[in-house]
């Protein structure tokens, strides 16, 4: 298992790993008849319970869901795909989590002109998107 890891993290540090999540989404892209670059992504949340060996100063209780741990903020293209992941203590608020994945969407993903989100997004990542990033400010 101790060489399984070494590899990875190797592999991880080299950016291999990312070279090759990139190159077989590309494939699944073009498999499914879509462009190599999306241009519509999904931004969403979901709370996970913390595993018994989790700190306490990186979890927390997400008050909507009444989980406690962590949660997962996932941006993904229209089929799925991962596009970027941050990961915070469930009790941090998702508009509040969320404000990193587009400044670093919009680094790696030149061709993202819109994202949905849910409600849970409204407020502050609106109006920091529209700011920021000088997209239109429409949201549901």
């Amino acid at each position: 298992m101790r060489r399984v890891h070494a590899f990875a993290r190797r592999w991880q540090v080299t950016g291999l790993l990312a070279e090759l999540h990139d190159r077989l989404c590309d494939r699944v892209r073009e498999k499914a008849g879509r462009a190599v670059d999306p241009t519509a992504a999904i931004v969403d949340s979901q709370s996970v319970r913390a595993a018994a060996n989790i700190p306490r100063s990186t979890s927390g209780r997400d008050g909507g869901t009444k989980v406690g741990g962590r949660k997962r903020h996932l941006v993904v293209d229209c089929l799925g795909l991962v596009l970027a992941v941050a990961v915070t203590a469930a009790s941090v608020q998702d508009p509040d989590a969320a404000v990193p994945l587009p400044e670093r969407l919009r680094a790696m993903i030149f061709s993202i002109r819109l994202v949905w989100a849910d409600g849970g997004y409204a407020g502050s990542l609106v109006g920091w998107a529209a700011e920021k990033l000088r997209g239109p400010s429409r949201h549901q």
